[in-house]
C-alpha cells in the first residue's frame, strides 16, 4: 500500500469517527522517519464556525413580567432556539387566587410563591433574569428601558436597556381607582402578596385599637367596621375569609368586642358576582345575609377619607357616609403606565389595554406580543370576510354555494372564527350547514351571496372579550411558547387554517381559550362553581372540589405541599392571629 493511499483511507476513517479527530496517525516509513497526519484542526474550526453561526441565528426574546402569562411562557419555551431574558420587579411567581386566604392567615404568604430562578432553570440552556421594572418600550429601535429599585447607588441610577428581536409583554394590570378621591391614600388593595400581608397586619391592628381603654363604643364600632368596595370574585372571597377569621378565631381572643364587628360589601351593580350565573349570585347574597355580612348594591363611592366613605345611591341619588376602620378596594383593573405609553406608539391610544390579533401579536407591531390582563384579543368578524369566504368556497364560480362546497371550508371557518361555534351552541344547532336552512327549516340545495350573508349575519353577536383571569393568562402563555418552539418548523412547512383574504395558510392555529370552570369560595366551608358544560355546583362538596383543584394547580410540589399543610394546620389549630 502506498503512503498516499493509506493517508486517504485514514482521512476517510477519521471523518467517519469524530472521536478520533484529535489522534495523530503515525506512519512508519521505510527510511525510519515519521510523518504526522492530523485532520483535527480543520474539523475543529468547522465545528466552531457551525456553533457560532447557530448562536448568531438565535433570536433575542425579552419577557416583561413573571405573573401567570409570563411564567407559563417561560416554563415551556425552548431556550436552545432563543436567547431569553426576563425583566420583572419581583423575583417570584405568586398564586394570586389564594391572596384572600393570605390576608387572614388561612395560608401563609411563602406557601403560594415560587422563586422565578427555580422556574426558569433549564437543562438545555439558560434564561437570564433581571429584577427591575420596564419603564419604557422603544418599539422603533427594538429596545426596552428598565429601572432597578434594588440599589440607588447602581451605575446610571439603576437604569439599563435591553435589545430584542421579539418582545413578550405580560406585565399584568394595576388596580383601577376610577380617579376616586382618597382611594390611593386610604384604601388597601389586593393585587400582590405584599398587599395581603399589609391587610393581615391591619386587621389585627383594628382589633388591638378597639380594646384600648378610654374609647367610646362609637369609636370601637368604627375601628371594627371592615368595608370591601367591589362585589367581584376577589372582594367576595375576601369578605368570606374575613368573616370566617373573625368568627372562628378573633372573637375567641377579643370576646369583649365580638358584638361590635361589622363587615360591609359595597357594590355598584345590582348584584354581587354578576359575572357568574344568576343562581350563584343569589346563593352568595343569601349566604352573606345569613352570616351577617351587609351587602349594599347599587352604590357608588364618591370619596374615601381616613375615617369614612362617601357613598351615593344610584336609584334615589341619596349621599351618605360610612365610617370604617379598614377599606379594601377591589373594583377592577387599570392600565399600567408602560402599557399606556406603548399603546400611543402603536396607534392604540384610545384603548385601555393592548389589542392583539388571534395569534396574540400586538396590532401595529410585527414583533411584539401581549398576554394576560394587559391585553385583549381583537377577534376578527366573519362579516368582514364574508365575500372572501364565499369566493373561496364557490370553486366553480357559479355565483351560488352548494352544501358540498360549503362543507369544504367549514373546518377553516370554525378555526378562524370561533364565534361561529358559540353561535351554534346558543341556537342549539348541530352543524354549521344548519345555518343555510330556509325559514321553514328545510335544507337549501344552494344559496347566493345575499342568502349566505343573511345566514351568518348574527354570528358576530357572540363576540366577547376574554375575562382578566389567571386561567386565561396561563393558557395564553403556554400557547405562545408552543408557537415560538414551532416557528422554524412552520416556516418550512406552513400549517393552520386557510387565509380567506389571501392565498395559502396561516402558520399557526389562532389562540382558543378553553374554559375549565371558575370558583367563588363563600366561607363556612361552602363554595359555588361554574363547571364546563354549564354545570352549577354549590355547597360543602364544592368547597372540597375547590381545595383539590387549587392544590393541583400549584406551580411546584413544594408550594403544593405547603398549601395543603397550611389548610391542615388551620383545621387543627386555627389561624394565627399575630401581627407578623
Amino acid at each position: 500500500m502506498t503512503i498516499s493511499s493509506f493517508l486517504r483511507r485514514a482521512s476517510s476513517y477519521l471523518h467517519g469517527h469524530p472521536a478520533c479527530f484529535k489522534a495523530l496517525v503515525l506512519v512508519t516509513l521505510s527510511s525510519g522517519s515519521l510523518v504526522a497526519y492530523s485532520d483535527s484542526q480543520s474539523e475543529t474550526d468547522r465545528v466552531s464556525r457551525d456553533l457560532n453561526q447557530k448562536e448568531q441565528k438565535k433570536k433575542k426574546v425579552v419577557v416583561l413580567g413573571t405573573g401567570w402569562a409570563g411564567t407559563s411562557f417561560l416554563k415551556d419555551i425552548e431556550v436552545s432556539s432563543y436567547d431569553v431574558q426576563v425583566v420583572s420587579p419581583r423575583n417570584y411567581f405568586a398564586f394570586t387566587p389564594l391572596l384572600p386566604s393570605v390576608t387572614c392567615g388561612t395560608v401563609e404568604a411563602r406557601s403560594i410563591v415560587e422563586p422565578v430562578r427555580k422556574i426558569i432553570k433549564k437543562r438545555n440552556g439558560e434564561i437570564e433574569f433581571f429584577e427591575a421594572e420596564c419603564v419604557k418600550i422603544d418599539a422603533a429601535n427594538n429596545k426596552v428601558l428598565c429601572h432597578s429599585n434594588l440599589d440607588e447607588n447602581l451605575g446610571g441610577n439603576g437604569e439599563f436597556s435591553l435589545d430584542y428581536d421579539y418582545l413578550v409583554i405580560a406585565v399584568g394590570a394595576q388596580v383601577n381607582t376610577f380617579n376616586t378621591p382618597g382611594v390611593k391614600e386610604n384604601c388597601y388593595f389586593l393585587k400582590e402578596v405584599e398587599d395581603a400581608q399589609k391587610i393581615r397586619a391591619s386587621v389585627i391592628d383594628c382589633f388591638e385599637k378597639a380594646v384600648l381603654p378610654g374609647l367610646s363604643e362609637e369609636d370601637r364600632k368604627t375601628f371594627l367596621h371592615f368595608v370591601i368596595v367591589g362585589g367581584g370574585p376577589t372582594g367576595v372571597e375576601f369578605a368570606a375569609e374575613l368573616h370566617d377569621f373573625i368568627q372562628e378565631d378573633l372573637i375567641n381572643i377579643y370576646p369583649m368586642v365580638k358584638d361590635l364587628v361589622r363587615i360591609t360589601l359595597v357594590q355598584s351593580g345590582d348584584h354581587i358576582l354578576n359575572m357568574f350565573d344568576e343562581r350563584i349570585s343569589s346563593f352568595a347574597e343569601q349566604k352573606f345575609q345569613r352570616d351577617g355580612i351587609e351587602v349594599s348594591t347599587g352604590c357608588r363611592v364618591l370619596g374615601v377619607s381616613d375615617k369614612s366613605l362617601s357613598v351615593k345611591m344610584k336609584s334615589g341619588g341619596e349621599v351618605y357616609s360610612i365610617p370604617h376602620g379598614l377599606v379594601v378596594w377591589s373594583t377592577g383593573i387599570g392600565t399600567r403606565p408602560v402599557v399606556r405609553d406603548f399603546t400611543e406608539q402603536v396607534g392604540q391610544g384610545n384603548r385601555r389595554v393592548l389589542a392583539t390579533n388571534e395569534w396574540l401579536r400586538v396590532k401595529g407591531s410585527e414583533n411584539v406580543y401581549a398576554l394576560g390582563d394587559c391585553a385583549t384579543i381583537d377577534q376578527r368578524k366573519i362579516m368582514e370576510d364574508i365575500l372572501s369566504i364565499f369566493k373561496a368556497a364557490d370553486k366553480d364560480n357559479s355565483g351560488t354555494l352548494t352544501i358540498d362546497e360549503f362543507q369544504d371550508v367549514v373546518d377553516d371557518i370554525l378555526v378562524r372564527y370561533p364565534q361561529v361555534e358559540l353561535y351554534l351552541k346558543s341556537k342549539h344547532l348541530m352543524d354549521v350547514t344548519d345555518l343555510l336552512r330556509d325559514p321553514e327549516g328545510n335544507q337549501r340545495e344552494s344559496v347566493d351571496i345575499e342568502g349566505f350573508k343573511s345566514a351568518l349575519s348574527l354570528v358576530d353577536s357572540q363576540l366577547k372579550s376574554l375575562p382578566a383571569t389567571a386561567q386565561v393568562a396561563a393558557q395564553q402563555g403556554a400557547y405562545l411558547s408552543r408557537c415560538f418552539n414551532k416557528r422554524q418548523q412552520c416556516q418550512e412547512h406552513p400549517e393552520g387554517p386557510r387565509r380567506f383574504t389571501g392565498s395559502g395558510h396561516h402558520r399557526f392555529r389562532p389562540f382558543r381559550y378553553k374554559h375549565f370552570g371558575k370558583f367563588a369560595p363563600l366561607g363556612g366551608e361552602q363554595a359555588a362553581a361554574e363547571l364546563p358544560g354549564d354545570w352549577i355546583s354549590m355547597g360543602h362538596s364544592t368547597q372540597w372540589l375547590w381545595y383539590s383543584v387549587y392544590a393541583s394547580k400549584q406551580v411546584s410540589w413544594r408550594t403544593r405541599m405547603l398549601v395543603v399543610s397550611d389548610w391542615t394546620r388551620r383545621f387543627i389549630f386555627g389561624r394565627d392571629s399575630s401581627r407578623i
